[in-house]
Formats: C-alpha cells, structure tokens, sequence
C-alpha cells in the first residue's frame, strides 16, 4: 500500500536506506529497493531526495552524526582529562570509532568512503565540525602553540589523517598502527608543549 508522500518522512528514507545498503551494499542498493522497503513509489522517494547521491550523502551525514560525532562530542565534555591528554582521548577515539566500522560495519564505511570521494562540501563540513571540537578544546584546556587554536586544530587533524582518513583503511590491519599512531602523537605533543 502506497503511504502519502506528506506522511513519508526523510528520516524513515534514510532508515530504509541504511537497511537497504546492509542488506545489498553500496553498488547494488537503488532508489527502488528503498522505496520497496517502505512500501512506496519511487517518486515518493524522490520528493526527499533529488538523486541517490543526495540520498547517500543524507544517510552518511546520519551515520557520522551518530556513529562518529556523537560520540566525539561526549569526549569533549569529559572532566576527568585536562590538557593535551584530552586532545588526545579525543583524536584517538576518531580513530578508533573509524576502524572500528571499517572493520565491524564494512557495508557503511564503504558508504562513507564512496560519499567522501564524491561529495568534497559535504566532507568539508564534516570536518569542519571535528576542528571546531579540537579547537574549543585547545581554547578552553589553554593549550598554547604558534598558532591560533583552530589552525592548531586543523592541522593536528591533517597531521593523523593516516589514522582515521578512509583513504588509509587498508593500512589499520597492520599491527604496529598503534603504536605508529602512539609515536605520530608523542611527536605532536612535544610540538604543542
């Protein structure tokens, strides 16, 4: 049965399509096999979205708000770390919530891989809410360097991207990761310090 489009909400599209690219994966998930899952048109899908890139990028913003910047935002009310202990804690829980869904969740890591090769503003944002996190960390905890604290940030960000990018995925199977992740960190700290 045919649920009207003004009842069909952008959340329940998202919801089945993230069910829809488990179920198939990425290169083989259509508008149509969402639209089956809800028991809709496909043009019903296609009034929330205007193409299945824009449906991708809709369910891979989802995901990292909940998989990835939920979380992060947790890190940055953390009391119990101060200082560049926190900004740590912080960057390395990026990175393990990053290898943890390329190992554990392939379906939509592959999802959010494809969407950061094709939809850089999207990314860009992203990224940019990371950065402003680590700099109202680096403001608030008074961690001082040569540069401002959200150019401190950025390039803190830029300076692990081995470790969280998933460019890099292929490489967290190597079992030094950590503690080339460990040395990467010493060496910014002294930076910062």
């Amino acid at each position: 049965m045919e649920k009207p489009s003004d009842i069909l909400t952008k959340e329940q599209i998202l919801v089945a399509t993230e069910e829809t690219l488990r179920r198939f994966g990425i290169a083989k998930t259509s508008v149509t096999d969402v639209a089956k899952v809800l028991g809709v048109s496909h043009g019903s899908i296609y009034r929330h979205f205007s193409s299945k890139a824009e449906l991708l990028e809709g369910v891979t913003e989802k995901w990292l708000n909940e998989k990835i910047i939920a979380p992060l935002s947790k890190v940055c009310l953390d009391s119990s770390l101060t200082g560049t202990a926190l900004l740590k804690r912080y960057i390395q829980t990026l990175v393990e919530l990053k290898h943890y869904y390329a190992r554990d969740d392939e379906e939509m890591f592959q999802m959010y891989t494809r969407v950061t090769e094709q939809a850089a503003d999207f990314i860009e944002q992203h990224i940019d809410h990371i950065v402003k996190q680590l700099a109202g960390i680096i403001t608030r905890e008074g961690i001082t360097s040569d540069q401002p604290p959200a150019q401190l940030a950025r390039t803190l960000f830029h300076a692990t991207a081995r470790f969280h990018h998933p460019a890099h995925a292929y490489e967290w199977k190597n079992p030094k990761i950590d503690q080339e992740f460990s040395d990467v960190w010493s060496l910014l700290e002294h930076g910062i310090s």
